[in-house]
């Protein structure tokens, strides 16, 4: 069954380079930022690991844990660790999960459950679709998740910038328009009458009847 925004992220325990977790006992009271790689000591992924292991702070501030997930043995990941430092000059700090039966990656609906029970033998090309970004929230539900393919590197600054509209949407009844920044103004949810509107946020433009901005609050 696909997992949707808005789904219980499902949880599990696993072992990771930091010792065995409990999904949502780690996550604990605060957010957490899952991304998935589909094979150790690939090229984009490793790029990838190194600029996450560079923003660990940027995203503490934000009270967001970072963990990553790659389908072969928490051993192969520490070898990895090396080559990351080597390409990125970052020290990897935050867990990487260990997936070799595949079990997360199924349980996370980015392989089929045909796709076989061992990492061992498959290529990255195998296990493409297993390059999903999940962001989750305190209540152990997806807010957001995006898949990229395996020439792709992601934009982990554009990660963080949905993290901030997530954070600021689940606190105000507010939205965020299309490249907003954080510090920007921000749009005024239908939900909230004008009479609501004045006394929330005080003054807001009217650009259309159903779109009106005001200064982001807080």
């Amino acid at each position: 069954m696909a997992l949707r925004i808005n789904d219980t992220a499902p949880d599990f325990t696993a072992d990771t380079t930091e010792g065995k977790i409990n999904f949502h006992e780690w996550i604990g009271d605060g957010y957490a930022v899952m991304f998935s790689h589909p094979k150790d000591f690939t090229p984009v992924c490793t790029t990838e690991l190194g600029t996450m292991a560079g923003m660990t702070q940027e995203f503490a501030k934000r009270n967001a844990k970072i963990i990553g997930i790659s389908v072969d043995p928490v051993e192969d990941h520490h070898r990895w660790k090396a080559d990351i430092k080597t390409v990125t000059g970052n020290d990897v700090s935050y867990p990487m999960i260990g997936d070799p039966k595949l079990e997360v990656a199924k349980l996370y609906d980015m392989l089929p459950a045909a796709a076989g029970d061992s990492s061992e033998g498959r290529t990255p090309a195998d296990n493409a679709t297993v390059r999903t970004v999940f962001i989750i929230g305190p209540d152990k539900k997806v807010k957001l998740s995006l898949t990229y393919p395996m020439t792709t590197g992601r934009n982990f600054d554009e990660i963080l910038r949905a993290l901030d509209s997530i954070q600021l949407t689940a606190n105000h009844q507010v939205a965020t328009p299309a490249n907003w920044k954080h510090g920007e103004d921000v749009i005024i949810t239908p939900a909230v009458s004008n009479e609501d509107a004045k006394e929330r946020f005080g003054e807001f433009e009217a650009v259309l009847p159903y779109l009106r901005k005001t200064k982001m609050p807080g």
